[in-house]
């Protein structure tokens, strides 16, 4: 996979935060290299949180969230303050924007002690360095002792470069995430179960089936794709048996019966389970569907957007499996993309996707914010699972 198509959830996030007119826009062109915000005058030029997905070297392949302005005002403007402190959720390297003629205010001082509280790696960034004197600028070196900052002009340029080569040195350390590849061989020979209907999308593999294959191959392990319909005639005339079968979650019922006991099984979901979060968080949030009561409430959630389809997984196959399951009157609340409910009280179980559109400081927030509220959280494949009786089964490769 190039650079260019590393997806969102495999990208560094870097949200810029600060003042309306701070220069946060600006400070995306003049790292890039590129116009690609849009820049004025006018205050709250920036209204949404927008998300970018480019190459900055010498970083590769990263995700810029330019966001609105911190002081923005009136009830419209608080909104959109919200929504700004919301991406934090996501980034994994925030860059503050101030402007440094006027130095840390309120609204500067409040996030930053935000991105303290979540642990994020920041810069401080004084832009418009051009117009400070000698003199503020000693004071505001003074007043960011102990702080990681630096001073730029994003309109002249200065101190740009300087600042990329800051930004590598906050990146986290090498990732040691792995989907499968730590539980197999070279050599080993795996089945890749993918259903092609209506939801596929057309032309390609969902970025778990792609994920998956490619870190079968770092393994220097063997596998082929199939359709479920066609698995139990590939076993029995392959002449190798199989390490491992890996399914789509909707067909784990079907697959489960085809794959013989002697041979491993798990998902697609439940792999990015592992890799994206805490495989045994998800693990005891499934047990609680035998726990449900007439008049509870599950919220579905998903990573990513996408039309809805007669069939989907999130909306109609998964609420109907679990009112079969359940046999209880249970009420469904369904949220997609970024969104994702501040409070999760009402909710007695949250069943979320498998999340290979979310970073992983995303999808560890999202599984957080269930702790704490008390929330039992599970996801897809692990609770498709639990619901087929063939939990322990799809758990067995992973010793939990």
């Amino acid at each position: 996979m190039s650079m260019n198509n590393t997806p969102s959830g495999e990208r560094i996030h870097i949200g810029l935060y600060g003042r309306r007119n701070a220069g946060k826009s600006s400070l995306v062109n003049a790292l890039t290299g590129q116009s690609l915000a849009i820049v004025s005058d006018v205050l709250g030029t920036t209204t949404d949180p927008v998300l970018k997905a480019m190459e900055l070297l010498p970083l590769g392949p990263v995700v810029m969230i330019d966001t609105p302005g911190l002081d923005d005002e009136g009830e419209l403007g608080e909104l959109r303050i919200r929504k700004a402190y919301q991406m934090l959720n996501k980034t994994d390297i925030a860059l503050l924007v101030i402007d440094g003629t006027f130095g840390m205010t309120a609204e500067d001082s409040a996030i930053l002690e935000r991105i303290l509280a979540k642990k994020i790696p920041y810069i401080v960034v004084v832009n418009k360095s051009e117009l400070l004197s000698s003199a503020q600028r000693s004071a505001i070196e003074a007043e960011l002792a102990g702080r990681t900052f630096a001073f730029v002009s994003a309109t002249e340029g200065s101190g740009i470069h300087e600042l990329k080569e800051l930004i590598g040195k906050q990146l986290p350390s090498e990732d040691d995430r792995v989907l499968v590849r730590d539980l197999l061989k070279p050599s080993d020979f795996v089945v890749l179960v993918v259903p092609i209907d209506k939801a596929a999308p057309k032309g390609r593999l969902i970025l778990p089936q792609q994920m998956t294959i490619r870190d079968i191959l770092e393994a220097d392990a063997v596998s082929i794709t199939v359709k479920e319909n066609e698995l139990a005639n590939t076993l029995a005339n392959i002449g190798k048996k199989p390490y491992m079968v890996i399914t789509d979650s909707q067909a784990f019922a079907q697959v489960s019966k085809d794959t013989p006991e002697d041979i491993y099984l798990t998902s697609f979901s439940i792999l990015m389970a592992r890799y994206k979060g805490d495989l045994e968080l998800v693990v005891g949030g499934a047990r609680e569907l035998d726990k449900l009561a007439d008049g509870d409430r599950i919220l579905i959630a998903e990573g990513c957007t996408h039309h809805r389809q007669c069939g989907d997984i999130g909306t109609q196959k998964l609420p109907n499996w679990i009112l079969k399951h359940s046999g209880k009157d249970i009420k469904f609340d369904f949220v997609s993309g970024t969104e994702f409910p501040d409070d999760l009280s009402p909710y007695r179980l949250i069943v979320h996707c498998g999340a290979c559109m979310l970073n992983e400081r995303e999808m560890k927030y999202r599984q957080k914010c269930a702790v704490d509220a008390g929330v039992p959280i599970t996801n897809y494949g692990t609770a498709i699972a639990y619901m087929n009786g063939i939990f322990e089964r799809s758990l067995e490769i992973f010793a939990i």
